[in-house]
């Protein structure tokens, strides 16, 4: 596909890159080759440094494709400091978000970390998530798996971008792949990261491109194709991954904990693989400190031993998914499950009142629930709905809302809703949340009502998939019909507690100055008025496990 370029608004050296300089040393026990460059089939080249075991024995590679940059190790906690990475768990060449050499290497395993085509040295032009960049992927991996110090199998690891470009790779289905770790990334550029509910991403999205972009060449102008592609066409197409082509082994790895960038995507990679050996861990905690987490690397050495090395250590033993229900921040027990969404997941609607409250019986009388639509947070600035459990009830899987919504004074309105935990005593409970926070939400959701028609071919009976092809005026005669995808989650209530249902104009959670999921260009303004009861009925369908 032909991408829109432009010239690098920063270079690699003013982000602390020097010139290439090939060399290879030694430190630790390990071969280190630096600077290494292969070329790809379209004339591109990847930039390596190469870790490998200092006796040259043939050892399985695996890959961590980046760009964010090779050179330079980025210690997470000091970038993030309430990232849940504890310095002891990873070494000084350990780069963003990918393995680290110390550990990996005295276990006979290879580390290939890699500059992407066109950032820092490599040549490009550089373009993301792409077709292209997928091809050129390919070429690495198959080049580490035909290398003297290879043992022809090919493993790839790491987070978030390290994720996204493994989902993309696979598909092409590479002969030395033999096995992927796909730890936190989404699957659907523009559902997912830049047009959430189809409402403008403005603080995650625009900060990100400008961190993949330190280039000495021309790079994809992904500002441009934002502006200029608002609905999902080819261009966002070519940024999403087709997860029924990838059949290699697989171990995803997913959480509650990262809504509004990768949860959503991970778990759809899972269900979708067409992988025959495939597991699915899903965690409430944070991205960042469960990669790096010690017993979390030992469990990644496992996977990768198992189907790199050949070696029959019990893996498939484990159930083919585990998941984490949450009692409170970092705080919640584990269980194992045959499939995702889980077999025994009873979809349970919970109906609105104009009270307040939420009941698995419609009220019958007509009304409405008025805020407004300019959402400062004042509460009189959203509608909030609750409903107490009487016994203990999990809520595990994907969750959704079904509306009867009308804006009087505006064309069109945007939806920010959430779902929120509260103790007997009426304290809001906090979960981890982006990776950084810990007063999060349980789940969230957005919509722009005239995005809200639904795709029949991607929806499923627990799953709503926009669109996006159109805009659909709203209703002049009467409450418009929307149904809100919420973000899947863990979490348990015991008897007394109480869950809480929150729409709104703006965003659920406010951070400033911080960059996380944000969108400040809404459509909202005037009266916002959720309908309930009666023929304009409102729900809110909560999957809760073994009714």
């Amino acid at each position: 596909m032909e991408y829109p370029l432009r010239p690098p608004r920063s270079t690699p050296e003013s982000r602390g890159a020097v010139p290439l300089n090939p060399r290879q040393e030694r430190l630790r026990g390990m071969i280190i080759d630096r600077d290494v460059v292969v070329t790809t089939r379209a004339g591109r080249t990847v930039v390596l440094d190469v870790y490998r075991p200092e006796n040259e024995a043939p050892a399985p590679a695996v890959i961590a494709w980046s760009p964010y940059g090779k050179h330079n190790p980025a210690p997470i906690g000091v970038i993030y400091p309430e990232s849940g990475v504890r310095p002891d768990d990873i070494g000084e060449l350990t780069t963003f978000e990918a393995p680290d050499p110390d550990y990996w290497v005295p276990f006979g395993y290879s580390i290939v970390i890699a500059d992407i085509p066109g950032t820092w040295n490599a040549t490009g032009p550089a373009s993301f998530i792409s077709p292209e960049e997928a091809e050129d992927y390919y070429d690495l991996i198959e080049w580490a798996g035909t290398q003297p110090w290879s043992n022809g199998k090919v493993g790839l690891s790491g987070v978030s971008y390290l994720t996204v470009s493994q989902w993309r790779v696979a598909e092409l289905n590479p002969p030395h792949l033999a096995a992927i770790n796909p730890w936190e990334g989404w699957s659907d550029t523009y559902r997912e990261v830049a047009r959430h509910g189809g409402i403008p991403e403005t603080s995650f999205w625009p900060y990100i491109w400008e961190r993949w972009g330190a280039s000495r060449g021309p790079i994809e102008d992904l500002e441009l194709e934002t502006a200029e592609h608002p609905w999902f066409d080819d261009f966002w197409q070519s940024k999403a991954s087709v997860m029924e082509r990838i059949t290699v082994p697989a171990w995803v790895v997913g959480s509650w904990s990262d809504q509004g960038l990768h949860s959503r995507g991970t778990l759809e990679g899972f269900r979708r693989l067409s992988s025959s050996q495939k597991w699915l861990d899903i965690h409430g905690r944070k991205k960042w400190g469960e990669y790096y987490l010690p017993a979390n690397v030992e469990r990644q050495r496992q996977f990768f031993d198992r189907f790199l090395k050949g070696e029959e250590n019990g893996w498939e033993d484990r159930p083919p998914v585990l998941y984490e229900v949450r009692e409170r921040y970092y705080v919640g027990e584990t269980f194992g499950a045959e499939s995702w969404p889980l077999p025994d997941t009873a979809y349970t609607p919970y109906f609105l009142g104009a009270d307040g409250t939420m009941s698995t019986e419609a009220p019958r009388d007509e009304d409405a629930v008025e805020y407004d639509g300019r959402g400062s947070g004042l509460r009189s600035h959203r509608a909030e709905f609750e409903v107490r459990f009487t016994e203990r009830t999990e809520i595990v899987g994907h969750a959704w809302a079904e509306l009867q919504v009308s804006a009087p004074d505006a064309e069109d309105m945007d939806l920010f809703v959430g779902l929120f935990k509260k103790t007997a005593d009426g304290e809001v409970v906090g979960f981890p949340y982006y990776a950084q926070f810990e007063d999060g939400p349980v789940a969230v959701g957005w919509l722009r009502v005239s995005h809200r028609e639904l795709d029949p071919e991607r929806s499923h009976p627990f799953l709503p998939v926009l669109a996006h092809q159109r805009a659909l005026p709203m209703e002049k005669d009467g409450p418009t019909s929307v149904t809100i995808e919420i973000l899947p989650s863990g979490t348990v209530f015991e008897a007394g507690e109480s869950l809480v249902f929150v729409i709104q104009g703006r965003d659920i959670m406010d951070y400033p100055p911080a960059v996380y999921a944000r969108h400040h260009e809404t459509a909202n303004r005037g009266r916002h008025l959720i309908h309930v009861g009666g023929a304009h009925a409102s729900r809110l369908v909560l999957p809760v496990i073994g009714a």
